[in-house]
């Protein structure tokens, strides 16, 4: 799929903006396994600690041939984290590789960022894409100089590296602002086969104007609020017990989202073009509140009207975590939380994570091209 957009409410591209402007400043945990490149920076040998996240950064000379330094505009810095001030531009050559060593069989979150940040003074947007290994990952597009584009992958490696390629499409001239790999639990994220490219991760009733990451995340997934004006907020300022496997960080999960209208369903759907294309979904669930003995919180989840999950009663201060094992696929799907009617409240709802199942075995003319809305009405 060669151009993924999301439209809530035009509400979740805009908050790009705000994934370098509002992280909170966290202390650093235990970063064991984490590969965090800076593209471009400079000196080569440079290494340092991101002030609001405290995730450790190398500079990508040992992993790249080639390639030009640039510095985004001093206009654009301020507020900004760190590894994206500098870019790794490739003037030269249809096709560029950064080879990064990694464990066998193990599953890995791969996220390449890119700002442009009109660091080579021409400010026209460029268009390019980027491989994984000789395989069509995605087609990197922006929509404004300073809004950045990621593109996340979770990917088990069947050697001891991977490739992450720029490929020059005539479009303008490819660059990178940052690579980060991180380890995943081999039990999360499973698929029969090919790998998920991230479509929407989404803090469903957040309470800021900015996102999470590490080290609120253990595995530095980025989580960007959502918002809809037929939900309210609901929070709680207990901890939220991640659980063993998924492990939704605990600041994401304490808040949620109810109907306003509490006899109503909540309801999200989008509509792929390609309707072979096969998504994963991840949705999560905590209740929050204390219920009392004449309280009832249980709903049912469908899927395109049928029966998907249910009926589902969270757990207070635990988290829920139910999934499409299989996936799903057919083009079009309508996701429903539905109130039971014994029950005396409405369905609560804290996180979603959304990925699209890609074949690495294809080739790139045999990917589809489409855009890709979705709609949490």
């Amino acid at each position: 799929m060669k151009d993924v957009k999301i439209n809530m409410l035009k509400h979740f591209l805009h908050t790009l903006l705000l994934v370098y402007f509002a992280l909170i400043l966290v202390h650093g945990q235990d970063q064991t396994g984490f590969i965090s490149i800076d593209c471009g920076r400079q000196p080569k040998d440079s290494s340092y600690s991101e002030s609001t996240t405290g995730l450790k950064y190398i500079s990508d000379e040992p992993f790249i041939e080639g390639g030009v330094s640039k510095s985004i505009l001093a206009q654009y810095k301020p507020n900004l984290q760190d590894q994206v001030g500098y870019v790794r531009s490739f003037p030269q050559g249809i096709r560029n590789c950064y080879r990064i060593n990694v464990t066998a069989g193990t599953r890995y979150l791969i996220r390449a960022t890119f700002l442009y940040g009109n660091y080579d003074g021409l400010n026209q947007l460029p268009e390019f894409d980027l491989h994984l290994g000789v395989n069509f990952w995605d087609t990197v597009k922006f929509d404004s100089v300073i809004i950045s584009n990621m593109k996340e992958l979770v990917h088990i490696p069947l050697k001891d590296n991977v490739q992450v390629c720029l490929i020059n499409t005539g479009s303008g001239t490819p660059f990178i602002s940052a690579l980060e790999l991180r380890p995943l639990k081999n039990t999360t994220y499973a698929t029969s086969s090919g790998s998920l490219s991230l479509t929407l991760r989404a803090d469903v009733g957040s309470t800021i104007n900015g996102s999470y990451r590490y080290s609120y995340d253990v595995f530095d997934r980025l989580w960007l609020p959502y918002n809809f004006n037929k939900w309210t907020q609901f929070t709680t300022p207990l901890t939220v017990n991640p659980g063993k496997n998924y492990q939704p960080p605990s600041v994401v999960m304490s808040t949620a989202a109810i109907p306003i209208n509490e006899s109503s369903p909540m309801q999200f759907f989008w509509t792929a073009p390609d309707p072979n294309t096969v998504f994963y979904v991840y949705m999560y669930f905590s209740e929050l509140q204390q219920l009392k003995a004449n309280e009832s919180r249980a709903f049912n989840i469908t899927l395109n009207g049928e029966l998907f999950y249910g009926p589902l009663v969270p757990e207070y201060l635990n988290v829920t975590t139910i999934f499409t094992p299989s996936g799903v696929s057919g083009g079009n799907f309508t996701f429903w939380l539905v109130k039971l009617e014994n029950s005396t409240l409405p369905p609560i709802f804290n996180a979603i994570e959304i990925y699209t199942l890609v074949d690495f075995s294809r080739s790139e003319t045999e990917q589809q091209d489409g855009t890709l809305s979705f709609s949490f009405p």
